[in-house]
């Protein structure tokens, strides 16, 4: 008889747990949802169950769980506004409150997307007092993932949505929060923000396995490391990607590259495979994908940190729907975390506003080398992207350096040139280099931006040459 009403008992609890009506942890009260999109929603209920979707807004839905319990449906979103509530019944009722309806980014990485507006120890953010002072903004809010790590993809992570407030926007991604306010404040919709990032994270870590395959340099885990983890392909793409795929999104800001600064070469083809295949997931087209680029550092004499930050740049050339914030003018020789972190976010905001919102009129681009013309000792270097010419603020032109065919690079005399050049130009010589043939700019690791756009906004450093070192 015990046996039997410990039986009857264990099969009235398994029936309970699983005809109840679950969502994934996201959408819940204060979420946001892209505006005018089909927007998936899905969870578990009891097999074969009805499902039924209504949102305030005056859309219904209705789907049948699967054999397993499982449930996926879309459901039809207005312009951006709220709140708004949706009801969602199956073997339970559940209603989520205070949603609203608006633009919807995702932003990862490493620490340089984790550290919070307030800063790290002793590692601050510059305005970051009056960043959370006027951080109350209902219109903005925040999903941040915690931390986790798994061999095989998973289905759910630990988080909520916050809304910005002064009690808040301390504990936000300071990248992402400048990035999302200056949407926010520009565009006049609520933004939500999904940061799912990890300090020191190898860009393998975000991929999933099938994409890693093409790569001879990745081996893939067979067990969780006890060390390492952000840094061991597939297990943070496992944990705090996989679960999010089909979130719909506007797109995506990106924040990483200094785990992967000795694997230059290889770079743009994997942060290049590792986007492809996240949009192939997500199965909404070519969505926008913003990324920083690594800031001047002291990383030593093991490796130079350019190499990667010319990587960096190639992105933009070969990935559909890309765009760089170029740090050049921000590095930190003491901290690798640097402090302007405004600067960052709202450059990435440019990119944004300018391609994604028809913003008319901005630059978003720093300028760019376009082409480089040698007559005797000397060498014009043009650059394309600002259409208002260059600028170095007052400073003497810098990080300049030329090289003949024995490629022994000499720091060159520079000197702005504006006649004949609409987007200016840049007149260099040396008087050790006496036929050039390459050029460099700012091409090591602790270096200090000199050439901007008249809007501020700084050249990525560059060369000419292809030479392995």
């Amino acid at each position: 008889m015990l046996k039997k009403t410990v039986l009857f008992l264990f099969i009235g609890i398994q029936t309970i747990a699983f005809s109840q009506t679950k969502l994934a942890s996201f959408f819940s009260d204060h979420m946001v949802l892209q505006q005018n999109e089909k927007v998936s929603l899905w969870g578990k209920d009891k097999p074969k169950k009805k499902v039924t979707i209504t949102a305030s807004w005056g859309e219904t839905e209705t789907i049948k769980a699967d054999k397993n319990g499982e449930w996926t449906l879309k459901i039809q979103t207005p312009t951006a506004g709220g709140p708004y509530s949706i009801d969602i019944n199956g073997s339970d009722a559940i209603e989520l409150k205070d949603v609203m309806i608006g633009e919807v980014w995702l932003c990862s990485g490493q620490s340089n997307m984790e550290m919070p507006v307030k800063g790290f120890l002793n590692q601050p953010v510059i305005g970051s007092q009056d960043a959370i002072l006027n951080g109350n903004n209902n219109n903005l809010r925040v999903f941040k993932i915690e931390r986790n790590q798994t061999l095989e993809p998973i289905d759910t992570v630990d988080g909520d949505w916050k809304i910005a407030s002064t009690a808040t926007v301390g504990d936000f991604s300071a990248t992402a929060y400048f990035f999302g306010n200056k949407i926010q404040n520009t565009v006049d919709v609520p933004v939500g923000l999904i940061v799912t990032s990890w300090g020191g994270s190898r860009a393998e870590a975000w991929t999933d396995a099938a994409t890693l395959k093409e790569f001879k340099s990745v081996k893939l885990p067979t067990e969780i490391p006890k060390k390492g983890i952000q840094q061991t392909p597939t297990l943070l793409y496992n944990a705090m990607l996989h679960p999010i795929i089909g979130y719909t999104i506007k797109g995506a800001i990106w924040y990483q590259g200094e785990s992967n600064k000795n694997q230059a070469s290889e770079y743009q083809k994997l942060i290049g495979s590792m986007v492809t295949s996240w949009r192939a997931q997500w199965n909404q087209g070519d969505f926008p994908f913003y990324y920083v680029q690594i800031a001047p550092y002291n990383y030593g004499k093991k490796a130079n940190s350019a190499f990667l930050r010319e990587a960096q740049l190639n992105t933009m050339k070969s990935l559909k729907n890309s765009g760089m914030a170029v740090t050049m003018d921000i590095g930190d020789a003491t901290y690798i975390h640097p402090a302007e972190k405004r600067k960052v976010g709202e450059r990435l905001a440019y990119w944004a506003l300018a391609k994604d919102y028809n913003i008319a009129g901005i630059e978003f681009s720093g300028p760019t080398f376009k082409d480089m013309q040698i007559e005797g000792q000397k060498v014009t270097v043009t650059f394309e992207n600002a259409p208002n010419g260059i600028s170095s603020f007052g400073k003497k032109v810098t990080g300049f350096e030329i090289a003949g065919e024995d490629k022994i690079f000499h720091p060159a005399n520079a000197k702005m040139i504006r006649k004949g050049y609409p987007n200016g130009g840049v007149l260099l010589s040396s008087e050790n280099v006496m036929q050039p043939v390459a050029v460099r700019y700012n091409f090591h690791n602790l270096v200090e931006a000199s050439i901007f756009s008249t809007a501020g906004l700084p050249a990525s450093s560059f060369r000419t040459d292809t030479w392995k070192e």
